[in-house]
């Protein structure tokens, strides 16, 4: 099995493979074989090889208990043939790491990837002679920095990108929060779901009405279905129009799931079906 992730070796989306994979209940669905993991640049090439089968899946960060709704992720779904197939949230532990040796006066300059550096931000309160630097991924920034070789440079990132490159934790879970997780998606090219799925994901478009999406939202009270998430994000190529995206509880067989897309597809200019898989504990 090929699976993508964006970013390179240590990145936290290829931890989170492993951590999916190393639950006993996923390993089953390698039926005794391994798995090959593919890091990619950029997540519009990672979705269109998914959608053309190239690779079996990729896994998404879609959201951060820290930072909210990771945007960029969620609104590809939009334009790809990809569907959510599992779920795995992984705790997000920042880590100070440093070419071997270094000491913490010689620091000056600290990358990482946005996100990451936000997520740090009292760290960066408490240091402020350290300059924080933008970076494209986690990872990547600990394994330039091995590169570069220069001691006045840190990254922030994973235990696994430290292990992977060598490098040292010299100050180890340095976020601002002790509960940061980050919940990941697993996707495919086919709706191809488990049969033990208990979390749906959509899209959908409401029509220009009044009470619209309190209508839509209506449908879900109406069926006794327990809503997890609701997150509104404006459609790129319609001036000042939102779709929206929503989390619930239920299995696309269930006869109430059943009912509830068939009125909300009636009431909605779009629905879209994005996946329905088995929640992670952690993410209910």
């Amino acid at each position: 099995m090929k699976i993508g992730f964006q970013g390179v070796r240590g990145a936290f989306s290829d931890a989170a493979i492993r951590l999916y994979y190393e639950s006993e209940e996923h390993k089953a669905e390698l039926n005794g074989k391994g798995y090959e993991t593919v890091g990619y640049d950029d997540f519009i090439k990672m979705l269109q090889d998914v959608d053309a089968g190239v690779l079996d899946q990729a896994f998404f960060p879609v959201e951060n208990t820290t930072t909210g709704i990771i945007a960029r992720t969620y609104d590809y779904f939009q334009y790809y043939n990809v569907y959510a197939v599992g779920e795995v949230v992984e705790p997000i532990i920042q880590n100070l790491i440093v070419i071997p040796g270094t000491r913490f006066e010689e620091l000056e300059t600290v990358v990482s990837h946005p996100e990451a550096l936000s997520q740090c931000s009292k760290f960066f309160r408490d240091h402020p002679d350290l300059y924080p630097v933008s970076y494209a991924d986690t990872a990547k920034a600990v394994e330039d920095t091995k590169r570069i070789n220069d001691k006045s440079i840190a990254a922030i990132a994973s235990a696994l990108a430290a292990e992977v490159y060598g490098m040292e934790i010299l100050m180890p879970g340095i976020q601002n929060s002790d509960s940061n997780m980050t919940r990941f998606l697993a996707i495919t090219n086919h709706p191809d779901y488990p049969e033990n799925a208990d979390k749906v994901s959509i899209y959908f478009v409401t029509r220009h009405t009044p009470a619209a999406l309190y209508h839509a939202l209506g449908i879900f009270v109406s069926l006794g279905i327990d809503v997890l998430r609701l997150e509104s994000r404006p459609i790129v190529t319609r001036t000042f129009e939102y779709c929206h995206y929503i989390d619930f509880r239920g299995n696309l067989n269930d006869p109430d799931v059943k009912e509830a897309l068939r009125r909300l597809e009636y009431d909605c200019q779009e629905l879209i079906v994005l996946g329905n898989y088995k929640s992670a504990p952690l993410a209910l």
